[in-house]
């Protein structure tokens, strides 16, 4: 229970005000709110079920340090991206 709480939590921040609240948002003011929160947790537990898999696969092959310096790395690239307008 208590990975379970950690992942809440980590993913509730995470996502708290991004772009995903923000279209779920704007598609709960064309089609209502209980069709907006439908289709964003289908559409984040599809993201997040893949996340999940791969995860779990790679973790078989490859070291966890690995992983958290290639994700470190990716957010780093992302966040570059965004200042300079690319995405």
């Amino acid at each position: 229970m208590d990975g379970i709480l950690a992942i809440f939590f980590a993913i509730f921040l995470a996502e708290l005000g991004d772009k995903t609240q923000l279209a779920t948002m704007a598609f709960a003011a064309k089609y209502g709110w209980k069709v907006a929160f439908v289709g964003a947790i289908l559409g984040l537990a599809a993201v997040n079920l893949i996340g999940a898999v791969l995860g779990d696969k790679l973790g078989d092959f490859i070291p966890l340090e690995l992983v958290h310096k290639f994700a470190g790395a990716l957010f780093i690239v992302f966040g570059i991206l965004m200042l300079f307008g690319k995405l």
